[in-house]
C-alpha cells in the first residue's frame, strides 16, 4: 500500500465525515424525542444501521488513504489525544449500534426491524432464548451511557478543531472542509481502494438483509394447524372475486390487510340451514397490510407464528335465519388456540350465482396474539374484525 500522505483529506472521506456528524447529531436528537412513537423508534434502528455499515466503510477507506498528518507544532500530548478521540469515535461509531442491534434483538416486545420500511433486518442469530427485561434494561442502559460518550466526544472534537485553527500551529479544519476552503492547502492524492471500501460493506449488508427472504432463524417444527375436514359442497367459491381482509386500530390509527391464499368447502342450501356447513382454510403466511412493519410483525411468535403454524381454519356452523339475512356461529382455530364467535352475513343468490358479504369480530386476547409485548391492548386494540366478500358459483 502506498505510504504517501496528503495536507488535505480526500472528497470521500469528507463527505463521510460531515454525513456521519449529521446523523450522529440527528441519532443524539431523535434518542430523546422517540418515546411512544413507533415511526421514529423505526427510524432511530435504520439510522444506527446505517451508520454502523458507514462506519466500517469509513474505516476500510482510512486504512487505503491515510489521512493528512497532523499540523508539525502540536505538542505531543495533543497528537496522542488526537488519536484517542478518534478511536473512541470509531469504536463508539460501530459499538453503538451493534449495542442497539442486540438490545433490539433481546427485547421482550419482539418488536422487528424495517430499515426505512422497506428492508427488513433480522435479529441477531445468537440471542434466540435469551429475550427478558433483566437483559433488555442492562443493555438499554449502555446504550443509553453510549450516547452521552459521542456527546462528550463530540464537544472535544470541535473544540480541538477550533483551537487549532486559531492556534499557532497549521490549522486543521479547513483540511476537512469541503468547497472553496479546500483550495487554501495542497491538493489531495489520489483516491484508492473504494471498492473495499464500499464494496465491502455493501456486501455485508446485503448478505445480512437477506437472512430473512432465506428464512434462517425460523421454526423448523412441522407446519402446525388442524388437518381440513372434507365436507361435500355445492358451491365453488370465484376467488377472483372473494376477499377475506381483516382490520383493527394500532396507536390508535386504524389498520388493513388481506389474507393472500385461501379456501373454502361451502355446503348452503337456505331451505336446509341445519345441514349447512363451511370450513375455511387460511395460509397465515399470506397475511398483507402495505405496512412492511406490520407484515414482518404479524409473521412473529406471538402473533400469528406463521414460520410453525402455517394454516388456520374457520368452521361454520349453526346457520339461522334473521331479519336482515343469516347467522352462524364461526369458530376460528389459530395456533392450537379455538375461539368461536357470532359471524353475521347477507346472502343474494340469483340463479346458479350468489354474492357474499360477511363479518365477524375477534378478541387477539382470546386467541393469544401480542400477549407478550401489549397484553393490556395498549397499542394494538383487543377487536379485530374479519369480513368476507366474494362470489359464488352453484356446482351442478
Amino acid at each position: 500500500m502506498n505510504a504517501e500522505v496528503s495536507s488535505r483529506y480526500t472528497g470521500v472521506a469528507i463527505a463521510l465525515h460531515w454525513a456521519m456528524a449529521a446523523l450522529l447529531v440527528f441519532m443524539i436528537w431523535l434518542g430523546w424525542n422517540m418515546d411512544e412513537n413507533e415511526a421514529r423508534y423505526q427510524l432511530h434502528k435504520s439510522i444506527g444501521i446505517t451508520i454502523l455499515f458507514l462506519a466500517l466503510a469509513r474505516l476500510a477507506w482510512r486504512f487505503a488513504n491515510p489521512p493528512p498528518p497532523l499540523p508539525e507544532g502540536m505538542p505531543g500530548y495533543e497528537r496522542t489525544a488526537s488519536h484517542l478521540v478518534h478511536l473512541a469515535f470509531y469504536a463508539l461509531m460501530i459499538g453503538i449500534p451493534l449495542g442497539g442491534w442486540f438490545m433490539v434483538s433481546v427485547s421482550p416486545l419482539h418488536v422487528p426491524t424495517v430499515l426505512f420500511g422497506q428492508v427488513s433486518w433480522p435479529h441477531l442469530p445468537f440471542t434466540e432464548g435469551l429475550a427478558g427485561k433483566e437483559l433488555f434494561g442492562l443493555v438499554a442502559e449502555v446504550h443509553g451511557k453510549g450516547a452521552w460518550a459521542i456527546i462528550v466526544l463530540l464537544v472535544l472534537h470541535v473544540a480541538g478543531a477550533v483551537k487549532h485553527e486559531f492556534g499557532s500551529e497549521d490549522g486543521v479544519l479547513k483540511r476537512m472542509l469541503p468547497g472553496l476552503f479546500g483550495k487554501t492547502v495542497a491538493p489531495t492524492l489520489p483516491s484508492r481502494g473504494a471498492a473495499f471500501a464500499f464494496g465491502g460493506s455493501l456486501l455485508l449488508f446485503a448478505a445480512i438483509a437477506s437472512l430473512p427472504l432465506l428464512g434462517l432463524g425460523a421454526s423448523k417444527s412441522p407446519p402446525g394447524g388442524p388437518a381440513p375436514a372434507v365436507i361435500a359442497g355445492n358451491w365453488d367459491v370465484d376467488y377472483t372475486r372473494s376477499e377475506i381482509s381483516f382490520s383493527g386500530q394500532h396507536q390508535g390509527n386504524p389498520f388493513s390487510g388481506i389474507f393472500g391464499t385461501w379456501s373454502a368447502d361451502v355446503a348452503f342450501d337456505p331451505a336446509a340451514l341445519d345441514d349447512a356447513k363451511v370450513q375455511v382454510v387460511i395460509d397465515m403466511r399470506t397475511a398483507k397490510t402495505g405496512t412492511k412493519l406490520y407484515d414482518d410483525s404479524l409473521k412473529g411468535k406471538e402473533w400469528f407464528n406463521s414460520a410453525e403454524f402455517t394454516q388456520a381454519t374457520v368452521d361454520l356452523a349453526g346457520f339461522r335465519q334473521t331479519g336482515s339475512g343469516y347467522e352462524a356461529t364461526a369458530t376460528l382455530t389459530l395456533k392450537g388456540v379455538a375461539v368461536s364467535v357470532p359471524l353475521t352475513f347477507t346472502l343474494d343468490i340469483d340463479g346458479d350465482r350468489a354474492k357474499l358479504d360477511a363479518t365477524a369480530e375477534f378478541s387477539r386476547k382470546a386467541l393469544n396474539l401480542g400477549q407478550s409485548s401489549d397484553p393490556g391492548a395498549t397499542w394494538v386494540a383487543d377487536a379485530v374484525t374479519v369480513r368476507v366478500t366474494g362470489e359464488a358459483q352453484r356446482k351442478p
